[in-house]
Order: C-alpha cells, then sequence, then structure tokens
C-alpha cells in the first residue's frame, strides 16, 4: 500500500509542475500578445489589398525585455519588418506607450494565400516603469528588427553611495 501511496505522491507532484509550467507560459506569452488592428486607408487599385477576414491575423507576438541597473531603464521590444518610421513612443505617467505599424508584403502574381499567420496592422504596446524617467533624456533606436529604448532614471530614485568619514 505504501507503493501506492508513493505513486499517487509522485503523479501529483508531477501534475503540479506540468500546470505550473503551463501557466508560467500562458502569462509570458499574455504578456507579448499583441492585437493588430487593420488599417482603413483610402487607396488605389496599386495599393496592397485587404485580405479576406479568415486570412487576416489579427494576433501577433512582439516578445520585449524590460530591465533596469542604478542609472537607466531599458527596454527592448522584438518589432520585426518595421523600421523607425513606423513606430511612435510615447512616456506617460508610469508606462511607456509604444504605438506603430506594421505594414502588409502582398506577393506579386497570381497566386494565392493558403495559410496567412503573419500579422499586419496598427498596435500598441504598453510597459510599465519600474521607476520615474526623465522622459526628455530617452533614446531610442530600431535596428535590425528590435527596438531599444533608454529611459534614464530621475536623480531621486537612483540611489548614491554615502561616504563614511571618521571623527
Amino acid at each position: 500500500m505504501d507503493k501506492l501511496v508513493e505513486l499517487k505522491h509522485g503523479l501529483e507532484e508531477t501534475w503540479h509542475s506540468l500546470g505550473e509550467g503551463w501557466r508560467q507560459l500562458r502569462d509570458r506569452a499574455s504578456e507579448a500578445l499583441t492585437r493588430f488592428t487593420p488599417v482603413n486607408r483610402s487607396r488605389s487599385s496599386s495599393e496592397e489589398p485587404s485580405l479576406p477576414p479568415a486570412l487576416a491575423s489579427n494576433w501577433g507576438l512582439l516578445a520585449g525585455d524590460l530591465y533596469e541597473n542604478g542609472e537607466q531603464i531599458v527596454i527592448r521590444l522584438e518589432v520585426p519588418g518595421m523600421v523607425k518610421d513606423d513606430l511612435d513612443l510615447e512616456v506617460h505617467g508610469d508606462a511607456l506607450i509604444i504605438r506603430g505599424e506594421k505594414r502588409i508584403e502582398q506577393e506579386q502574381g497570381n497566386g494565392r494565400y493558403r495559410v496567412r499567420q503573419c500579422t499586419f496592422g496598427s498596435f500598441r504596446r504598453s510597459f510599465q516603469l519600474p521607476a520615474p524617467v526623465i522622459a526628455e533624456k530617452a533614446r531610442a533606436r530600431c535596428s535590425n528588427g528590435v527596438l531599444r529604448v533608454e529611459l534614464p532614471k530621475e536623480e531621486r530614485v537612483r540611489g548614491r553611495r554615502i561616504e563614511v568619514r571618521s571623527g
């Protein structure tokens, strides 16, 4: 009977570990999951056609990282296929708001899509900032499909080493 209890306990632990792993994966993915909204523009016939709703993908992953050190907060966001002119950044309160547009690249020729997994359209991502920043001194660079934003922390939150003197 002890072996059966041990087996049951082991299975419960395994099941719990699997459940926890899936929960962590879901939580991490949901932060990177971004809704893309189709951009309605007046188009001439030579411009990009709209996709049928069944083929249009409205959700995509824009994975990002946020880390901080004593001086600044750095945010990296993967923005494949986008250039600096596709992006608009704003510090609003204690958040960095990133808006952008990923433009559709239509294949030329007489073929048709059978699968369409790439997402296109406008999007908005928000990163909660862990400390107040000096927005006027922020720097951003987009290179090789990665946006890097450096936000200097306000002086009062940077922390300073205090020298202790004797006497």
